[in-house]
């Protein structure tokens, strides 16, 4: 049975002056799942991800998300960014709840889901430290808590987990899994790594170069029920990582 789609990408064109960014590209986005867009560096994975977040606009066609036509950001999508955006002079607790500050949020009732969101990424006990006073992975926890803080339905994130150690990376990866599957929200996930891609998602978009458009949609399945320490031995995720190997070599410089 297929799954009723959160995010519908329709036709998109985006032009920068002379330069062709995206081309036709049409994509869906299935509720509650986590899609990867994948492909070579320069292909338009960012620049997709800003358009269906509202923050640029299309040169023509449509993003909607739950039934309606973005045209500019909204409180249905949350954005993760690679270099964690967080306010330098604000504690985790408020950086967490900013959000809900900008939307008039009661100063009790926020703080309260802000210590809900920091403690599921982890980070209790750290409610009134510094930005500056935490490791670069902590400090993308705190961006991730701050984008579930809103209970927006939409996750974007943008690499965001390129900034950090390969060993925080990995703790990364399962805990977004078990954020994907406790959350019921949908995710869309940028990454250059296509073992990332294929341990986190249901499913991956592989875009071709510059013009882009999707080139394959690609759907693991038979690890996805597995624990997350199984995943990386399974035959079927080592066969996916090498057959899109294969795919984007010939584009790689």
């Amino acid at each position: 049975m297929n799954k009723e789609n959160a995010v519908t990408v329709k036709n998109v064109y985006k032009n920068y002056g002379d330069v062709e960014a995206l081309r036709d590209m049409s994509l869906n986005f299935p509720k509650g799942e986590l899609t990867s867009l994948l492909g070579p560096s320069g292909c338009g994975k960012t620049t997709l991800l800003k358009i269906i977040a509202g923050l640029l606009p299309a040169t023509s066609g449509e993003v909607i998300v739950n039934g309606e036509i973005v045209k500019d950001p909204g409180p249905d999508r949350a954005f993760v960014f690679q270099d964690f955006a967080l306010l330098p002079w604000a504690s985790v607790i408020r950086n967490v709840a900013f959000g809900l500050e900008l939307r008039g949020v009661a100063k009790s009732e926020r703080e309260s889901i802000a210590q809900k969101y920091i403690g599921d990424v982890g980070l209790k006990g750290f409610e009134n430290s510094f930005p500056h006073e935490l490791s670069g992975g902590m400090r993308q926890r705190v961006g991730l808590a701050r984008a579930l803080s809103v209970d927006a339905q939409v996750l974007l994130m943008d690499e965001p987990f390129s900034a950090v150690d390969e060993q925080t990376r990995r703790k990364f990866q399962e805990d977004l899994l078990n954020l994907v599957k406790d959350q019921n929200k949908t995710f869309i996930f940028v990454t250059h790594s296509i073992e990332e891609a294929v341990y986190v998602s249901d499913q991956i978009a592989l875009l071709l170069p510059r013009p882009s458009r999707v080139s394959e949609i690609i759907r693991p399945t038979s690890f996805k029920n597995k624990d997350v320490d199984s995943i990386r031995r399974d035959s079927e995720y080592l066969d996916i990582v090498d057959r899109i190997w294969k795919s984007l070599r010939s584009y790689v410089e």
